[in-house]
């Protein structure tokens, strides 16, 4: 009976799933021995504090497959940065044209580089692991870190881990980090990092002002009447 494989889950979807779960719903092989199958995993997601057990005690090197700008914010110490995603930089029309779209919108909002796909991602990786080596793949939101444990299993790695939902639910203090961020911040810049300090300010003054009219009414009155009329 030929194998059964499963892929296509991203990071997101395991969602709420345990990381014995993920490990047989993101990558399942298996071959017929008498009335079932041999199970294998290659992929594991775990959480935060799993992710640490497996470094600290397991061995596994971790591999940060973010682009430069977030790993500089901050990065786990004494990992390894292999970027999945490598800044663009081509100057033919269609790229530059992309690349003026993406800095006015998601580069100017969100502190996002123009990028694209590293064609010696999986070449950089064997360079200094060999297939044997136990990985931790990290990046922000979980869905890089999901798509290149999928390519370097297809390079032939099988000791591969992932932190579900990425570096963004990694608690402050979980790992030792490098950076002027938090790891769970090091995806936040741009304008909607300024638009919430803004909120938060504004926020704070409407409700100290709040509490000004309510517990001294006289005096929010008089400071009303000195506001000169519109009229």
């Amino acid at each position: 009976m030929a194998g059964i494989t499963c892929y296509g889950l991203s990071s997101h979807s395991l969602l709420g799933l345990g990381s014995e779960s993920c490990k047989s719903l993101l990558v399942v092989k298996g071959k017929q021995r008498g009335r079932g199958f041999q199970i294998k995993a290659q992929v594991e997601f775990v959480n935060a504090e799993e992710a640490k057990k497996l470094v600290g005690v397991e061995g596994y090197a971790v591999v940060d497959v973010r682009d430069k700008t977030q790993f500089e914010r901050a990065h786990i110490k004494k990992c390894y940065h292999v970027p999945l995603f490598i800044e663009n930089t081509d100057n033919d029309i269609g790229t530059i044209v992309k690349r003026q779209l993406h800095n006015n919108f998601a580069g100017l909002f969100f502190g996002l580089p123009f990028t694209k796909p590293n064609p010696e991602f999986v070449q950089s990786v064997k360079s200094q692991f060999s297939p044997q080596s136990k990985l931790l793949l990290v990046c922000q939101e979980g869905l890089r870190s999901a798509a290149a444990a999928e390519r370097l299993e297809r390079a032939g790695y099988d000791n591969i881990a992932c932190i579900t939902s990425g570096l963004q639910t990694v608690k402050p203090g979980t790992f030792d980090s490098v950076g002027s961020k938090e790891l769970q911040d090091a995806g936040k810049a741009g304008l909607v990092t300024i638009q919430g300090k803004i909120s938060a300010v504004l926020g704070t003054v409407l409700i100290c002002a709040l509490l000004f009219v309510t517990f001294f009414p006289d005096q929010a009155e008089q400071i009303l009447q000195m506001v000169p009329s519109s009229n």
